[in-house]
């Protein structure tokens, strides 16, 4: 299944893209594809729902952030070893950690707001998870079974607030709008590898990011693990694993968002996303 939520911030309902592409409405059947929602036992029911029975969502909508109501936003950093070695760091022995402010979670069409004062705005393409059933302390070879579903995420950084003011990357990668999620949260039955996904960037219509989730140093199922033996994690709450090779401060010379440049992104079976960078107001 897709799952989407429709309509303006803050009164989005839910819904899902059929085989035709067609945006039905589930707001008769879940109130917000959220929390309890995301249960196995609430995705089953969803399953048997059958798809010409649900309204049809006429007209052009905007689509607001696959998840509502998350309650921990989670990026995991230097995860692919070619952007790593580009960046001159050390390639880590354990997931390095780190938390997005929830505030910055934005629709994936919406516009990305460089902060006054920014210097250094960039972009990262990378596979995130939704996490459908507690999850605390739980074992690799489980881990993928705590999963609801896969959704893309631009992990947007403000590199000077990251490496240059001190202190955690929090809050170069916190800003409003920092975190594109979706088009849709595709559930984890129509993922059957996430570590064989193909994720791509451009930056006014020229590439800047190509990779694949197989060049990752730490899968999926591994980070979902570790994570969770340091903090719990809830149905609703979304991580993030880290992004390829090309990301504009990795470059010579270095290459930061401007207002006014486009981006376009996406992952194999999970969708696209298309935003545009404006300057804060």
């Amino acid at each position: 299944m897709k799952l989407v939520r429709y309509g303006a911030p803050g009164r989005e309902k839910p819904g899902m893209i059929d085989q035709a592409g067609r945006l039905l409405s589930l707001a008769a059947i879940v109130p917000d594809i959220a929390g309890e929602s995301l249960s196995p036992a609430s995705l089953r029911k969803l399953r048997r729902v059958k798809p010409e029975r649900l309204p049809l969502v006429r007209g052009p909508k905007r689509l607001g952030a696959p998840i509502a109501n998350v309650g921990k936003l989670i990026g995991i950093g230097f995860n692919y070893a070619d952007h790593t070695a580009r960046a001159g760091m050390t390639l880590p022995t354990e997931p390095l950690i780190f938390t997005k402010a929830v505030s910055a979670i934005n629709g994936p069409n919406d516009p990305i707001a460089i902060p006054k004062g920014a210097e250094k705005t960039d972009w990262e393409v990378e596979l995130a998870f939704v996490i459908g059933s507690k999850a605390s302390r739980v074992k690799e070879r489980d881990a993928l079974s705590h999963i609801a579903g896969y959704l893309i995420c631009n992990d947007v950084t403000e590199r000077s607030y990251q490496f240059d003011r001190g202190g955690t990357y929090d809050k170069g990668k916190g800003c409003d709008s920092f975190a594109p999620l979706g088009p849709w949260l595709v559930t984890r039955d129509e993922v059957p590898d996430p570590q064989a996904l193909d994720l791509w960037l451009d930056r006014n219509g020229q590439r800047m990011q190509t990779g694949s989730t197989a060049h990752m140093v730490f899968g999926v199922a591994f980070i979902l693990g570790y994570v969770s033996q340091f903090i719990t994690l809830m149905p609703g709450d979304v991580v993030t694993t880290g992004t390829p090779l090309g990301t504009g401060f990795s470059r010579k010379p270095p290459i930061f968002l401007k207002a006014g440049d486009r981006l376009r992104l996406g992952i194999l079976g999970l969708g696209e996303q298309e935003t545009r960078c404006v300057a804060t107001r």
